[in-house]
């Protein structure tokens, strides 16, 4: 029953962890976590032509993959479609997911903290929880005694979360006798501008990386970056196109 409560709540568009279970022929099978199976076709594996499936996919595999469709009961997937930044998101996600789940269990034991885990999911997921008990220290107290509840929140706070990154390459140039000027001078004004750092890669192309807490936010950061390179480009009569990543 809870696979299948869990089951109803995909959606389509909705990027999920799998783990690749079989090959047959043109179709690849997987397990999608706690919710059933799901299938992607070859040409949704990756653009192009693919000789060997195997060459991108093997049982065991844990892979990233994007919900395309939900169809009687049988959900239809992408590895192709999901963009780097959704990848590291849910990755993060289940990296937090996992890492709260051992505080609990270092600190409570086994059973006592499946118990607690049990009662928060009646509610909310893990992550849910965890990122509310950032703002309110006494959720804790809810299901536990005042000694277990501060042992946790005095480990949560000694763990200092990571910033995230995101890296973007993209292309830019121009043909005019001063070309490169004009190039330094749309970089230096988007680096001064949003804090990021840019490095030269080669002929035309360069990369972009730039730091925060969530990757919903880089995200962001990241369209207004290139929307203001890509209006300065046209100013200055410049190429600019980001590369697929």
């Amino acid at each position: 029953m809870e696979k299948e409560k869990n089951k109803e709540q995909l959606q389509e568009g909705q990027v999920v962890l799998c783990v690749v279970e079989k090959i047959i022929g043109t179709t690849v099978f997987v397990n999608i976590q706690n919710n059933g199976e799901g299938t992607i076709i070859t040409s949704e594996i990756s653009p192009g032509r693919i000789r060997n499936l195997r060459n991108y996919v093997i049982p065991g595999k844990r892979i990233v993959c994007k919900i395309l469709r939900i169809k009687d009961n049988r959900i239809h997937l992408s590895l192709r479609r999901v963009k780097q930044f959704e990848k590291k998101e849910l990755l993060d996600k289940i990296s937090k997911e996992k890492n709260f789940k051992g505080i609990l269990k270092g600190i409570l034991g086994e059973e006592k903290s499946q118990n607690l885990i049990e009662k928060i999911t009646e509610q909310e997921t893990i992550l849910e929880f965890a990122e509310k008990l950032k703002k309110n220290k006494n959720l804790l107290k809810k299901y536990l005694s005042k000694s277990d509840a501060e042992k946790i929140i005095k480990t949560l706070e000694s763990k200092k979360e990571k910033l995230k990154e995101l890296k973007q390459i993209f292309t830019l140039y121009n043909r005019s006798s001063n070309g490169i000027l004009i190039i330094k001078k749309i970089i230096g004004e988007i680096v001064r501008k949003f804090d990021c750092e840019i490095s030269y890669i080669a002929a035309g192309k360069y990369k972009i990386s730039f730091k925060g807490k969530k990757f919903k936010e880089l995200k962001i950061k990241a369209n207004k970056i290139f929307e203001e390179i890509k209006n300065n480009s046209k100013k200055e009569k410049c190429e600019f196109f980001i590369e697929k990543s």
